[in-house]
């Protein structure tokens, strides 16, 4: 699992533009908010974020020693979202240094997934309706 998400982060870093724009349709890439709490991998149909501040409500956690646990949300195409629990790895919390800004009142589109900046938090949904939505004060799937 290491080795996949160290595969998807270079393919990020080469993918990614300097610039991120009202809308961009790159196969594999990031970003983050301008506060860089929250940070994004996307790529093959599907969309991560992880929040560096966690959840809230925190979600009961069963796991152990897996220091990225319930800090995570991603939603395919197509389907509900998830919390990622028991990830393991870093996932989008790889590209907390290299991800570009999208900055509040923009979006990011891809693959059948919009994503939302504002400065009240994230959200993403995909083209059958459902998505998450993450900031400091809460965070929820629909």
């Amino acid at each position: 699992m290491y080795r996949f998400s160290l595969v998807i982060a270079i393919v990020a870093v080469v993918a990614v533009s300097a610039a991120l724009g009202s809308a961009q349709a790159a196969k594999y890439g990031s970003f983050k908010t301008p506060s860089g709490n929250i940070v994004c991998g996307y790529g093959g149909g599907s969309i991560g974020c992880g929040i560096a501040t966690g959840l809230k409500p925190a979600p009961k956690n069963t796991c152990t020693d897996l220091d990225y646990s319930g800090k995570r949300m991603s939603v395919r195409t197509n389907g509900r979202a998830v919390l990622d629990l028991c990830a393991g790895d870093p996932g989008p919390f790889l590209f907390t240094k290299t991800a570009p800004v999208l900055a509040y009142g923009s979006s990011w589109r891809g693959d059948g997934i919009t994503c939302a900046s504002r400065r009240a938090g994230l959200t993403c949904t995909n083209r059958t309706g459902h998505g998450f939505f993450l900031s400091r004060a809460h965070s929820y799937a629909f």
